[in-house]
């Protein structure tokens, strides 16, 4: 009888537990966490969307400049050298766009999108899509 009681409470402590994960916004999170460790990370935190990508850093830079050109945003500024890379643009409208590549490892480069001052997470989300389709 203890082991039914057990078990019963478990369950009942598992369900809870499921619960609170899928209904605070957590299990998201999880989700997207498991997303991104197939095919790196990506984040967007404080109006900057940050990616880290299993690609070297030299296809990483030359996508990022594709990506500029395709999306007929302005001839970007560009202060480089083998650690990172800084693309300044700006899109139509005149929002600002910063690109920084930072070579983490030979296959691993970290990609930090802004628009504009505050951020537009959309549009940062079209320039990383863009990049990715690029490499």
């Amino acid at each position: 009888m203890n082991k039914s009681k057990y078990l019963l409470r478990s369950l009942a402590a598992i369900l809870l537990g499921a619960n609170l994960l899928f209904n605070s916004g957590c299990f998201l999170f999880a989700v997207a966490a498991v997303g991104a460790a197939a095919a790196g990370t990506v984040a967007y935190v404080d109006g900057k969307l940050e990616a880290t990508l299993n690609n070297g850093y030299d296809s990483v830079v030359s996508a990022s400049n594709k990506a500029i050109a395709q999306l007929e945003f302005a001839k970007p500024e560009e202060r480089k050298d083998e650690l990172s890379d800084t693309l300044v643009t700006h899109t139509a409208k005149g929002d600002r766009i910063e690109i920084v590549v930072t070579k983490a490892g030979d296959k691993l480069t970290k990609v930090s999108i802004r628009v504009g001052t505050f951020g537009d997470q959309q549009m940062s989300q079209t320039i990383l899509d863009k990049i990715n389709s690029n490499l």
